[in-house]
């Protein structure tokens, strides 16, 4: 481990039981065994266990930003709990250079009949700043937390984006060497969002390490540099985010024959029951061709059809057209039918 690596994880594994009981038993039989000097056996799966993380190794070096992508039961909160030393791996070895901070879980650290204003010195002094320290820094977390009043609330009645705001001002005024941020930040408004990818920015010119697990690709592609992609319990490094991001993608377009959800299907003059699209990923120049079979009782002349491309995390616009703008008159006849829209050389924002 180089002086510039602050974090190095060596063929990591985790484990789990499905069952309460077992685990329960597996886990007193595994303090016995090491109360009497023995070993516990954890590098094997015994029954009802599976591996959640299975030989994991990467490094992150200081000033870096690595995002851990992945579907829904991946793994990414358990490595990021593992880094933060609330989990032991069951293999391999986690090296830590610097002080950590974490935002892992919404309202992780805050007592719900406390206020915010004490939460703060809780939660601070967790995260290893001293009473002194908070109260050099409190202005500054109140007035990037904003949230007025409330501060003197306890926080039990807090929003969720209220906890997101006061957990994450603590966090970033801590003097972490090494920030670690579950997708908890999502819950906040756009504005609050930018606010705090704002001081991502700051941390790391100053060079703050950060690790960012999100299901957001355009925050991943915008904020780091390269990605650990999750899935099945393994892990694959990609140095060039593009190709992390492209991996993805694809784990959720094998089965191309899926269904298209029907948002709308009409109305009771014309009834839509398919639609077809010739491909789910996309590229700047791509040809794409969207097929629709309606039923209609009546003719429709001269229709506006418009298309959009957004993502489904945020409001972003990546292509929009409409027939008028190609200078193309659609028109519906009555009766079965079907019509097909082409886009060539797709111009993607």
């Amino acid at each position: 481990m180089d002086k510039e690596t602050v974090i190095s994880v060596e063929h990591v594994s985790k484990k789990y039981c499905k069952s309460l009981k077992k685990s329960m038993y597996y886990g007193a039989m595994d303090i016995g065994r090491n109360l009497l000097g023995m070993t516990s056996k954890s590098g094997r799966l015994r029954k009802d266990e599976f591996w959640a993380l299975d030989d994991i190794s990467f490094e992150v070096k200081r000033g870096e930003t690595l995002g851990i992508i992945g579907p829904n039961g991946a793994g990414k909160t358990t490595l990021l709990k593992m880094l933060n030393g609330i989990f032991w791996p069951d293999k391999g070895k986690i090296t830590i250079k610097g002080k950590v901070g974490a935002l892992i879980e919404l309202g992780a650290g805050f007592h719900p009949l406390l206020t915010g204003r004490e939460n703060v010195y809780i939660n601070a002094a967790i995260l290893g700043m001293t009473k002194r320290e908070v109260d050099n820094k409190f202005d500054d977390i109140i007035e990037f937390a904003d949230i007025g009043d409330f501060i003197d609330t306890p926080v039990k009645f807090y929003s969720s984006g209220m906890f997101v705001r006061l957990g994450f001002a603590v966090a970033v005024h801590s003097k972490t060497d090494i920030l670690l941020i579950d997708e908890v930040l999502a819950i906040g408004d756009a504005g609050f969002q930018n606010k705090c990818f704002n001081k991502i920015g700051e941390l790391k010119q100053g060079g703050t390490t950060t690790i960012l697990v999100s299901h957001n690709m355009h925050i991943i592609s915008t904020f780091t540099e390269k990605i650990i992609l999750l899935n099945d319990a393994k892990g694959i490094s990609f140095d060039h985010v593009t190709d992390g991001i492209k991996e993805y993608a694809r784990l959720f377009t094998k089965r191309d024959d899926s269904e298209i959800e029907m948002l709308s299907s009409g109305n009771d003059s014309i009834r839509f029951y398919r639609v077809e699209l010739n491909k789910r990923v996309f590229k700047p120049g791509d040809s794409f061709m969207i097929m629709m079979k309606y039923q209609s009782k009546i003719d429709y002349e001269d229709v506006d059809v418009d298309i959009t491309i957004i993502s489904s995390y945020e409001p972003i616009l990546y292509f929009q057209a409409t027939n008028k703008a190609y200078g193309r008159s659609i028109d519906l006849p009555k009766g079965n039918h079907s019509f097909k829209i082409e886009i060539n050389d797709l111009r993607l924002n």
